[in-house]
């Protein structure tokens, strides 16, 4: 019977992978307190990014809910007949950047404003003082403003409100908000990064001698790497198991005490899933990369015989 070089080569390749793993594990065995700090700086560090990662995105899900709830609404003048109505509508249909178009009589703002506000204003049925309006909304929120000016423009538009100063404030907050979360976790990821590239370097540091004999011997740069690479990958796998299990208990009792006050406005959180399985996934992987490259960046160095 014989065997072919490449079966040959699958062999040695499937020992050398399998040693790769036995050292990894060993060496987590070997150094139980630096495995326990580098575990417990991964588990700290991706506690605060699953926390801040499910709040940032609940606040951009309010963030898009409350920008796709701006509108314009265009008072039209009064006395305006309904030929005039559909020309108008022609028009701010035609403009680009306009999502939809709604009319609604000053019948139907009255009867608006009375389940609103109340019976009270039942009064003003005798002598209506409402405009007939049309209720636009912008593809882009952002361009509100532009399709506000634009309507503005037209004959029998009385005047085209969006609240301006308030809703460009808002736009301002929301985005300012979205930049400093992102900042955040960005920030909490290369801290992560950081003390388990120190945390292995000592690791390393202690076993330099071995690394500088393998070098010697002929071993290759990956042959020393990749033990040390598995090890931060098992890190960094340990370390997401207690963020992963916190953060959804605790998403999950909030979502259940939060999601039924908001049944009826229009602002929502994000369900709990599938989004905590995102969440979840997101927080492995990190806890993943984090782990394996912070070895790969403090073997680096020793591996220069």
């Amino acid at each position: 019977m014989f065997v072919t070089n490449s079966e040959v080569i699958t062999v040695m390749k499937a020992r050398t992978y399998g040693r790769h793993l036995r050292e990894s594990f060993k060496s987590i065995g070997r150094n139980g307190w630096m495995t326990f700090a580098s575990v417990s700086a991964v588990t700290v560090t991706l506690l605060l990014v699953g926390v801040f990662m499910v709040l940032m995105l609940n606040m951009n899900k309010v963030a898009t809910d409350i920008e796709k709830d701006v509108e314009v609404r265009v008072l039209l003048e009064v006395g305006t007949d309904q030929a005039q109505v559909d020309e108008i509508e022609g028009k701010i249909n035609q403009l680009s950047g306009v999502e939809s178009v709604e009319y609604s009589s000053k019948e139907q703002e009255l009867q608006n404003l009375v389940k609103d506000l109340g019976d009270d204003f039942r009064l003003f049925e005798q002598d209506n003082p409402l405009y007939d309006v049309f209720i636009v909304k912008a593809e882009d929120p952002r361009e509100t403003g532009r399709i506000a000016a634009e309507i503005n423009k037209y004959d029998h538009v009385n005047e085209a409100l969006y609240g301006e100063a308030k809703i460009e404030k808002l736009f301002n907050v929301l985005e300012m908000s979205r930049n400093v979360g992102f900042v955040l976790i960005i920030g909490l990821l290369f801290t992560a990064m950081f003390l388990i590239s120190n945390t292995i370097k000592i690791t390393i540091v202690a076993r330099r001698r071995e690394i500088e004999i393998m070098k010697l011997v002929g071993a290759t740069n990956w042959f020393v790497r990749w033990p040390f690479i598995l090890e931060g990958l098992w890190l960094g796998i340990l370390g997401s198991i207690i963020p992963i299990a916190l953060v959804t208990t605790v998403y999950y009792y909030a979502f259940n005490f939060i999601e039924p006050k908001l049944q009826n406005h229009f602002i929502q959180i994000l369900d709990f899933t599938p989004f905590i399985y995102q969440v979840n996934g997101l927080i492995l992987l990190m806890g993943c990369l984090i782990g394996a490259w912070g070895s790969f960046m403090s073997v680096r160095k020793f591996l220069k015989v």
